[in-house]
């Protein structure tokens, strides 16, 4: 049992877990924000687009409810669902998937700022350039093609005479 609280308790104090956790409670947060974004600002004006459509309430009922004359229509999705009919409720599945799209857009657009954002932070931040390349301290004999000290005056494989020039 104390292996096991060991271990627990290992991998609970990661810092991998904590930043999930800490990511899923501000994912939670943010949702509300989002959900609020569509639901008060944007669907009133795709509303507006469709003549006052309320995708949520559209259905189909498959079958009627047990007791129910035929030809029975119901006035919304939740008096049907009350009544015990089966419905097929595309508008909600269209409603969550208008939901979903917006959520990815925004998500998208913020990451692309907070990305521009901490991209000036790191050109601001950036490290100096580079030291340049030390100096080179031996050369190529140009007639064995052995390295030699740059200093030298014949190369000490062939014992060719390399002059100052060469």
């Amino acid at each position: 049992m104390k292996k096991f609280a060991s271990e627990f308790k290992t991998f609970i104090t990661r810092g991998n877990v904590m930043d999930l956790a800490i990511g899923v409670i501000i994912g939670a947060a943010f949702q509300a924000i989002v959900n609020s974004f569509v639901n008060d600002l944007v669907m009133p004006f795709i509303g507006l687009a469709t003549r006052g459509v309320n995708f949520s309430e559209q259905f189909v009922v498959l079958k009627l409810a047990d007791g129910v004359a035929e030809g029975t229509t119901y006035p919304s999705l939740a008096l049907a669902r009350e009544a015990g009919a089966t419905v097929f409720a595309y508008g909600s599945f269209i409603t969550a998937v208008v939901n979903f799209l917006l959520m990815a857009f925004i998500i998208f657009i913020m990451v692309k700022i907070v990305n521009r954002i901490s991209g000036l932070t790191k050109k601001e931040k950036a490290a100096p350039a580079p030291a340049p390349a030390p100096a080179p301290t031996t050369k190529i004999c140009p007639y064995c093609r052995s390295e030699i000290a740059l200093e030298a005056t014949r190369c000490p494989h062939c014992t060719s005479e390399l002059g100052e020039n060469k």
